[in-house]
Parts: structure tokens; sequence; C-alpha cells
């Protein structure tokens, strides 16, 4: 029989204890290989990270969340991931941490300062 898992009610201040948690286990010596071997296989393709970067960071934050009381597995990191989103809007620090979280997975953004968007426009016609 299924026992039906209590959600922590998840503060600012709890979301943040579990992402330096988080952040803390990314930078553990077998996580930090595992992703720099995941790394080394995708370049900067955003697909490839996606399908080789983003599950073991997923891994990662789904066994920490679970040590302060979220559901292992799926639901777990779905239910985290929605109570976070609503917090970052509120709370710049959230905010801050899942965006270093995030960048375990997705590739740097190039910003071209040199030239505005309209300027590309009309030197390329």
């Amino acid at each position: 029989m299924a026992r039906s898992e209590t959600i922590p009610v998840l503060t600012s201040e709890l979301a943040v204890e579990i992402l330096n948690k988080t952040l803390e286990e990314l930078q553990t010596p077998q996580n930090v290989k595992k992703l720099d071997e995941a790394k080394d296989n995708v370049g900067n393709e955003m697909l490839k990270m996606m399908q080789f970067l983003f599950p073991i960071v997923m891994q990662v934050q789904m066994d920490v969340i679970k040590e302060f009381g979220f559901p292992n597995g799926r639901d777990g990191i779905i239910k985290f991931a929605q109570m976070l989103r609503s917090l970052e809007r509120e709370d710049a620090e959230v905010a801050r941490l899942n965006a270093l979280i995030k960048t375990y997975y997705l590739p740097p953004v190039a910003v071209n300062t040199s030239e505005s968007p309209a300027e590309e426009r009309t030197s390329s016609s």
C-alpha cells in the first residue's frame, strides 16, 4: 500500500538551504568528474547538454531534496521545481542560486556587445 507523502512547505530559507546543498554536492570530486566527462562529450550543443548533463544535475538535486523531506524521484523534483519557480519571483537569492545550478547544464550565452540587433540587420543587407 502506497503511503501518501507529505511535501514540505518551501520557504525562501529552505529553498536557499537546498540550493546551496545542491551546489555543494555538484562540486564534490565524484560529481565534478561525472560532469566533466559529460561536458567533454557535448561541447556547447544545447540538445546534448540537456541529454547528458541535465540528468546528472537532476539526480544530484533529487538526492538533496529527498534529505529535506521531498518525495524521491520524478514527483518530488517536479513539485520542488514548481515551488521554486514561484519563490524565484519573490526572492533574488533563490533566483541567483537556481541560475547557478542551471549553468551546469545550459551552455553559456554569448552576448555580442559590439553591435545592436538593429545594426546587425542593416549591416548584413
